[in-house]
C-alpha cells in the first residue's frame, strides 16, 4: 500500500470545484431506466449511452472522477477506444463499483447487507491494472418501524471497513457509501439521528480495520425527511441538519465528502448543495462536493432516448448539469437563473 499515492488521488478527486459522476448503474438498473423511456435494453445501447457520457465535450471541466460498472470499464467507443482511456486523457480519474448489491439479511425483515467481499482482493488488483484508481461500495440503511437495528448497522459498517482496507491494500481510494434511504415517512430529525449513528459506527469500524482516513472519501446521504413525510423542511433547515450531523460524525482528517443524490431531482440536489456551502463553507474541515448519478444524467437520458440524432443535445445537457453542481460547490448556484439547454 502506497498511502501517499492514495492521499494524492483523494485530493485530486476533491480538488477545485469539481465532483464525481456516478455512472455505475448495474445492468438491471440501467435497463429499467431505458425501459421507462422506450430505449432498447441491451448491451449495445448501454455502450452507446456510456459513450455519449465519456465523450461529452467539456465534461472534465466539472468532473474529477467517474465511477464505472464492471461492464463499462471494459467497453470501447464505436472506433475501438476504451472508455477508461478517454477518461484518463481528459484528466478524469476512473473508478469502479465493486460491491455486488444489497440482499435481505436473514432474520432481519426489511433490512439488507451488501455482498461482494468474496474474491474482492483479486478483482481490485485487476481493476487497478486496468487503470482504476478508486472504488465504491454502497450499503443501504432503511428507516421504518423498529429499524434500522443495531445489527444491521454494525454488519454494514464492518463490510464497508473490510472493503476499504482491501482497496487501500490494492492502491485504490475507497469511496465509503453508507446510504440512509429517502423512502418512508420518517422526519428530518429521525434521519439525522440514524445518519449520525451509522457514521459513528462506520468510522469506528474503519479505525478498527486500520483504514487510513486521509486516503478515503465518504459518500453519504444528505439528511432529509422521508419522501412521504408530511413535513418537508426548507433548504436552509436541511443544510443545517446535514452539516451539523457531519461535524459531529466525520473526522476532520477525511479529505472529502461527496454526496449521493439518492433520488432527489437534479435542481433540488444542486440547491441543497449550494446552501451548505453558502452557510458553512468557512468552517467545514473537509471538502464537500457531489457524486451524483440521476441528478446529472437523467435529463440527458430523457433527451437522448436512444436516438443518435440527439447525442449532441444530450451531451450539452449532461455537461450543463455537471456545471450547475460546480457552481453549487462555490455557493453561487441559483435555480431561478438556470438557462434552458
Amino acid at each position: 500500500m502506497n498511502i501517499q499515492e492514495l492521499k494524492v488521488t483523494a485530493q485530486r478527486l476533491m480538488a477545485g470545484d469539481k465532483g464525481l459522476l456516478a455512472m455505475d448503474e448495474s445492468t438491471s438498473t440501467c435497463n429499467k431506466r431505458f425501459e421507462a423511456l422506450g430505449i432498447p435494453q441491451n448491451e449495445e445501447y448501454r455502450r452507446k449511452y456510456r459513450e455519449l457520457i465519456v465523450t461529452a465535450p467539456g465534461l472534465e471541466n466539472s468532473i474529477s472522477g467517474a465511477i464505472l460498472f464492471d461492464e463499462t470499464i471494459k467497453q470501447s467507443t464505436a472506433d475501438g477506444t476504451l472508455f477508461i482511456d478517454i477518461l484518463i486523457k481528459k484528466g478524469i480519474i476512473p473508478g469502479i463499483k465493486v460491491d455486488e448489491g444489497a440482499v435481505p439479511m436473514a432474520g432481519f425483515p426489511g433490512e439488507k447487507a451488501t455482498e461482494g467481499l468474496d474474491g474482492l482482493r483479486q478483482r481490485l488488483t485487476d481493476y487497478y491494472q486496468r487503470g482504476a484508481r478508486f472504488a465504491k461500495w454502497r450499503a443501504v440503511i432503511t428507516i421504518d418501524e423498529g429499524i434500522p437495528t443495531d445489527t444491521c448497522i454494525k454488519t454494514n459498517a464492518h463490510l464497508l471497513a473490510r472493503y476499504a482496507a482491501l482497496c487501500q491494500e490494492a492502491g485504490l481510494v475507497p469511496i465509503v457509501e453508507p446510504e440512509v434511504l429517502m423512502d418512508g415517512t420518517h422526519t428530518l430529525e429521525q434521519c439525522a439521528g440514524v445518519t449520525k449513528k451509522v457514521l459513528h459506527k462506520v468510522f469506528n469500524e474503519l479505525y478498527q480495520q486500520r483504514v487510513d482516513l486521509e486516503g478515503m472519501i465518504l459518500k453519504p446521504n444528505m439528511v432529509l425527511p422521508g419522501l412521504d413525510c408530511p413535513v418537508q423542511p426548507d433548504t436552509d433547515t436541511i443544510a443545517d441538519a446535514t452539516i451539523n450531523c457531519f461535524l459531529e460524525s466525520v473526522p476532520a482528517t477525511v479529505p472529502g465528502i461527496a454526496f449521493l443524490s439518492g433520488g432527489q431531482s437534479a435542481t433540488l440536489a444542486s440547491v441543497r448543495l449550494n446552501a451548505m456551502h453558502v452557510r458553512f463553507d468557512a468552517i467545514m474541515p473537509w471538502a464537500l462536493t457531489f457524486s451524483f448519478s440521476r441528478a446529472i444524467q437523467q435529463p440527458a437520458l430523457e433527451i437522448w432516448k436512444g436516438n443518435d440524432q440527439h447525442i449532441a443535445e444530450a451531451q450539452k445537457e449532461l455537461v450543463y448539469r455537471a456545471a450547475c453542481n460546480t457552481t453549487a460547490r462555490r455557493g453561487e448556484y441559483r435555480a431561478d437563473a438556470e438557462t434552458v439547454v
